[in-house]
């Protein structure tokens, strides 16, 4: 079979496991005679186990022991007491017991009535606790799924390529496509940013800087905001949270796209 052009525009799509069987059997076969294709394979496959690892979202320690408290159904056990024969408290004589035992009854099932009100009242709130930190955990995990479902359509593009660059240990990668005028920014070991400061993503548009988007952690990933349209690249900065409007530094990664 001759190794169409076509077949070389594949890899991210190859490595994301996004082809056809028929597209997958026909760029194996090319694969396996080509270095070029196989070393950007490698690159993409490297990215996406990157990105695998940054997005992975831990449950939030507390959450389980909220669920757990919030459990509708718990059985309260009597208060113990040590009762006569006759139902009286021991000591007690029975007479004394009948002029006063209807206010002492009056009295325990008002107390019980009030502790029962009490932990039904704070079980509704360890409830409605559970209920806000699993709607919040659900929510963060759907806009991380979200997040890398539009970062995988960037990798997944035919046209896909990827350049990475390293500071501090870390590396940040940049995948962009041109097709698709989007491109997108994985963090992978970064030097964490300090208290009160951020990663900010800039277009780099012939030396002038266009914010990009903003990544708190030295791990992560973003599609970044905006279209390419004529960047030469991507920088990062670190700004101050919230990001600036212009660069307060100079970039401690330049990638370009090439």
């Amino acid at each position: 079979m001759t190794t169409s052009p076509d077949l070389h525009t594949l890899t991210g799509a190859y490595a994301a496991h996004a082809l056809a069987d028929t597209e997958r059997e026909a760029f194996e076969q090319h694969l396996a005679r080509c270095p070029a294709c196989s070393a950007e394979v490698d690159e993409f496959a490297a990215t996406l186990a990157r990105l695998g690892v940054a997005e992975a979202v831990p449950v939030p320690p507390a959450l389980k022991a909220r669920v757990l408290a919030a459990l509708p159904e718990v059985r309260q056990l009597a208060p113990s007491g040590q009762l006569s024969p006759a139902g009286a408290p021991a000591g007690r004589p029975r007479g004394w017991w009948a002029r006063h035992g209807s206010k002492f009854a009056l009295a325990a099932a008002v107390a019980l009535a009030a502790g029962l009100g009490g932990v039904a009242v704070q079980q509704h709130q360890d409830a409605d606790q559970a209920r806000q930190a699993a709607a919040r955990a659900s929510a963060s995990a759907a806009a991380a799924a979200a997040e890398s479902a539009r970062f995988g359509a960037v990798l997944a593009a035919p046209d896909a390529r990827t350049a990475t660059a390293r500071d501090g240990g870390g590396s940040g990668t940049v995948v962009w496509s041109a097709a698709q005028g989007q491109a997108a920014f994985l963090a992978a070991g970064l030097p964490q940013p300090k208290a009160g400061t951020t990663y900010q993503l800039w277009f780099n548009d012939a030396g002038v800087m266009r914010p990009a988007g903003l990544l708190g952690s030295g791990d992560g990933s973003l599609v970044l905001a905006g279209a390419i349209g004529g960047a030469a690249g991507v920088g990062v900065t670190v700004e101050p949270a919230g990001g600036s409007a212009h660069p307060s530094g100079a970039p401690v990664l330049l990638l370009p796209f090439s």
